[in-house]
């Protein structure tokens, strides 16, 4: 059963999936459907979905727990898996697994992103923002109320594990550097205060409540 979240500008809800407990998201304008970090149970996730069509699966970093059904999914959907150019080699199985991650069923990225570019997916256009330091290639997506189904709804980031409620993703496996973090969430930091934030893992957050207690500390 999917959560609902409350006050956006496009429909968004979600599956808490796994052994550390993934948020793994369902966003749909209406006119395409996507899946944010499908980290395990592709079927479960498919039933969440119903009826509608899976037009793209984003993939925010290359960790297992992040991407572990993607392969699944992409063969039962067809959809569109579109991760960041630097984290993409690992996903695909072109580069070997660092040492400190779970394995996973490789899987096609069919589409690279950098930072800077608008991913349009049905008729929203995400604004990629690469954030490295929980991975060199980790990313978040923005979404302006403007192009959203209810333009009086709060901008979306999706934050992967870059920033949490309350928190930061972990800087200390292979591939994560905290200078480079620091320098992630002070990109971040800019975003409006009603800006909802969907982590990858715990509970949804806005911007605006994560200036005392992240982006003063860390940005």
């Amino acid at each position: 059963m999917t959560t609902k979240v409350k006050g956006t500008c496009v429909p968004v809800e979600y599956l808490v999936l796994g052994p550390i407990e993934n948020n793994v998201y369902i966003i749909s304008d209406g006119k395409a459907t996507i899946v944010v970090d499908p980290s395990c149970k592709a079927d479960e996730i498919l039933k969440a979905v119903g009826n509608r069509t899976v037009d793209a699966i984003i993939l925010t970093h290359r960790h297992s727990d992040h991407v572990g059904a993607a392969k699944e999914l992409r063969d039962k959907t067809g959809a569109t898996v579109i991760a960041s150019a630097i984290d993409a080699p690992i996903i695909t199985g072109e580069k070997k697994l660092p040492r400190d991650d779970m394995r996973f069923a490789p899987c096609p990225v069919d589409h690279v992103v950098n930072d800077g570019d608008i991913l349009k997916i049905g008729d929203m256009p995400w604004k990629v923002i690469l954030t490295p330091g929980h991975t060199e290639g980790g990313i978040c997506l923005f979404l302006d109320p403007r192009f959203g189904t209810n333009p009086e709804g709060a901008p979306v980031l999706i934050s992967g594990d870059t920033l949490f409620c309350g928190s930061i993703g972990r800087v200390d496996f292979q591939g994560g550097d905290m200078n480079a973090m620091r320098r992630s969430l002070k990109r971040l930091a800019v975003l409006p205060d009603e800006t909802v934030v969907l982590p990858g893992h715990n509970s949804i957050t806005k911007i605006g409540n994560e200036r005392k207690r992240v982006f003063a500390y860390y940005a």
